[in-house]
């Protein structure tokens, strides 16, 4: 199976798809669920904006996300 997310996805989209997002956001200081931004900004540019390195919370967030939805 491949990836649920990637830097392309809209954070918001995802955040409600995916309601983990958000625990994984907070675990990185990131607001941008909150943020009015966050409803045309990708994952990659939120997490980047932040000087986060996008890919390695991405694969987290798509790790998270597969074990959700194995539950």
């Amino acid at each position: 199976m491949g990836n649920a997310v990637s830097k392309d996805s809209n954070i918001l989209e995802v955040a409600r798809k995916y309601p983990v997002v958000g625990m994984i956001f907070r675990k990185y200081g990131l607001g941008c669920i909150g943020c009015m931004v966050a409803s045309g900004e990708s994952l990659g540019e939120g997490i980047s904006s932040h000087g986060l390195n996008a890919d390695m919370i991405i694969d987290e967030i798509n790790k998270a996300i597969a074990e959700e939805e194995t539950k």
